[in-house]
């Protein structure tokens, strides 16, 4: 992440704050994101068929295009409600597919070794039913990878009560902690395989992130306290 161009490109959709330093804890959503896919491609040894639901400007693919190499697909769809096709072919996305995944008629246009759903979720009041959509379109023994905002167990009900009341538009409105993940995939027939944390404190572009022990530091305490108030990433398989 310290010295990849394209994460400090000007059209790569992240702060600038974020881009002044060498290790910035956000980019840790697209981090968690390639190196699921990579242990996935390790693992069923062929290049995988990827639907990206929610892909905003396309900053996914663009940080697994310039990651060292190890994730290798044959297609990758991007699916979103507002399609910004133009920003997105030029990230390198070339299949799209434009749906609301909170339509009750929604379903994925074929089906797919992997989804990923990064930061789409928490903005949705029935994540179990999308995910359950999606969850359908993918072949056995296949993956759903994303992450969200977390926080404790025992917090998230009041939590959720309070940004429903306080929403915006396109703004969170369900709360999420490392119970619910497990829950969530249990009653869509899928296995948490996989449930990490992401940092400690997102310290936004202070000078801490440019210390590679401080990204270390993070990315430990996350593993050993996934609900910690912040962020958390996930990874549920299907049933071969």
């Amino acid at each position: 992440m310290a010295d990849n161009p394209i994460v400090r490109a000007k059209r790569f959709g992240m702060p600038s704050e974020a881009k002044a330093v060498r290790y910035p804890l956000r980019l840790l959503r697209y981090w968690f994101g390639y190196q699921l896919l990579r242990e996935d491609c390790l693992r069923v040894g062929h290049p995988l068929s990827v639907a990206e639901i929610g892909v905003h400007r396309g900053q996914m693919l663009e940080f697994v295009k310039s990651a060292p190499p190890g994730v290798s697909w044959s297609k990758w769809t991007a699916v979103d409600a507002v399609m910004l096709t133009g920003k997105l072919k030029k990230a390198g996305y070339e299949d799209f597919y434009e749906a609301n995944i909170e339509d009750r008629s929604f379903a994925l246009p074929g089906t797919y070794d992997c989804a990923i759903l990064l930061h789409v979720l928490e903005h949705l009041f029935e994540p179990e039913e999308a995910l359950k959509k999606i969850a359908s379109g993918i072949a056995p023994g296949g993956s759903l990878i994303g992450g969200f905002p977390v926080v404790p167990g025992v917090l998230a009900s009041l939590r959720e009560k309070q940004v429903r009341r306080n929403a915006g538009p396109m703004g969170h409105v369900s709360v999420f902690s490392p119970s619910r993940v497990r829950r969530m995939a249990q009653e869509v027939g899928l296995v948490a395989e996989f449930c990490s944390g992401a940092f400690f404190l997102r310290s936004k572009g202070s000078s801490l992130e440019n210390s590679a022990a401080w990204m270390r530091f993070n990315l430990a305490w996350g593993r050993l306290f996934p609900g910690w108030p912040g962020e958390i990433y996930w990874l549920m398989r299907k049933p071969a």
